[in-house]
């Protein structure tokens, strides 16, 4: 990381850190300190989730050179797909990945690429190493500290659909995605019927793998 990186992430870090404090202080207006924190950090973005399906069980069962290894297979296939796209890769835990778009249609995109990556790379590969993808997506004002985290209801709605809800193959959005496309607009949305809890209404995105 260069030097001039490590200074904006700790000066943003270290500005929403204060204003936090300042928030907890006796008698703060909190009203005010919340707006300057959205002034300062907040931008809307669509948010990504990924997540790898049977991970943990094929840990417990495979070893953990299993786990390096899916894991590597993965963010190979899926990086260099996400910078085409446009995307950010906030963080990388585990079998997850965070990453942000600027559109809805980008990260739809990008999804739709992941997939079809996961049928390629899967043909003749044996069940264990398959890499089955599970992806969800937000949309909205979220608060972006640099390029080192976001925070926000749809971060974390996207949270719940892509590592919490979705199937392989499955590409889950909430409202706010569905509402903000172009060019996906006259495809279908299939709405959930029991959405994550926090979220009013959610949608698996059909798409094809053709």
């Amino acid at each position: 990381m260069s030097i001039s990186r490590s200074i904006v992430i700790g000066a943003s870090k270290n500005r929403l850190d204060q204003l936090i404090e300042d928030r907890l202080s006796p008698g703060a207006n909190k009203e005010s300190i919340d707006k300057r924190i959205w002034d300062l950090f907040g931008e809307k973005w669509c948010v990504m989730f990924t997540d790898l399906s049977g991970f943990s069980r094929g840990v417990a069962k495979f070893g953990i050179i299993h786990f390096l290894q899916t894991i590597y297979e993965s963010e190979r296939l899926f990086l260099p797909i996400i910078e085409k796209w446009d995307g950010i890769l906030i963080k990388s835990e585990g079998d997850s990945l965070l990453v942000i778009f600027k559109t809805v249609d980008n990260a739809l995109e990008a999804g739709i690429e992941m997939q079809k990556s996961c049928r390629d790379y899967n043909k003749n590969k044996s069940e264990e190493e398959k890499v089955l993808l599970c992806v969800g997506l937000g949309y909205g004002n979220i608060l972006k500290i640099s390029d080192d985290d976001v925070f926000g209801k749809e971060v974390n709605s996207a949270s719940k659909l892509g590592e919490d809800t979705a199937e392989p193959w499955e590409i889950l959005v909430t409202q706010a995605v569905k509402e903000n496309t172009e060019s996906f607009k006259n495809k279908e949305f299939i709405e959930l019927k029991d959405p994550p809890s926090g979220i009013e209404r959610a949608y698996q995105f059909s798409y094809s793998l053709m």
